[in-house]
C-alpha cells in the first residue's frame, strides 16, 4: 500500500491490515513499561489510534480528540499507538492531560507496525508508522480502518466512533 506523505508517495510495509481481518494480538509497552496486548478478541471495543509520533501537532492533535471522545464510550478501550519511548509518551500524556486512553510504544521490535503493515518505508519519516485509525470489535475482527491517505491529514474521527457505536 502506499499513502503520501506532503503530497509525494510513501510505500507501507507488508500488507497493511484490512476490514474484516482478524486483528492479531501483538504486546506493546506502557509507560510504565508493563506489556500490554492490543488486537485479537478483549470481549470489548478497541479504538488504536496509530500515529507517527506524539510530538507532532497533528499526532498530538489525532490523540487529544481520541482521549476526548473515549469518555463517552462504554464499551471500548482506546490505544494512542507510536514508536514514542514510553517516558516520553508519559511525559505527552502528564503535559497534555491524556488519562482516559492508554499510550502504547512499538519501539522493540516493531511487531505492531509489521502485523498491521503500518510501517513507512519511504519518505522522510521511513521507519516510524503512518497516521491510521484501527477498530477492532469485541470477538477481534478489524470492524474499521483507516489508513490515512496523507500522513499529515487527521484521521476521521467520527466514522471510527460510528465503528463502536452500531
Amino acid at each position: 500500500m502506499e499513502v503520501k506523505f506532503k503530497g509525494n508517495p510513501a510505500k507501507l510495509s507488508a500488507n497493511t491490515i484490512k476490514l474484516g481481518d482478524k486483528a492479531p494480538k501483538v504486546s506493546l509497552v506502557a509507560k510504565d513499561l508493563s506489556q500490554v496486548e492490543v488486537g485479537g478478541a478483549s470481549g470489548v471495543y478497541q479504538i488504536i489510534n496509530v500515529v507517527p509520533s506524539l510530538d507532532t501537532g497533528v499526532c498530538a492533535t489525532q490523540t487529544r480528540k481520541f482521549n476526548e471522545e473515549a469518555t463517552k464510550l462504554a464499551n471500548a478501550k482506546v490505544y494512542a499507538v507510536s514508536l514514542d519511548l514510553p517516558f516520553a509518551q508519559g511525559r505527552f500524556c502528564s503535559t497534555e492531560g491524556i488519562e482516559n486512553l492508554i499510550t502504547l510504544s512499538d519501539f522493540r521490535a516493531k511487531d505492531f507496525g509489521k502485523a498491521y503493515g503500518l510501517i513507512l518505508e519511504s519518505s522522510p519519516l521511513a521507519g516510524l508508522l503512518t497516521r491510521a485509525v484501527i477498530v477492532v470489535n469485541p470477538q477481534g475482527e478489524v470492524s474499521y480502518v483507516e489508513v490515512c491517505e496523507e500522513v499529515t491529514n487527521e484521521p476521521d474521527y467520527q466514522k471510527a466512533l460510528e465503528a463502536v457505536n452500531k
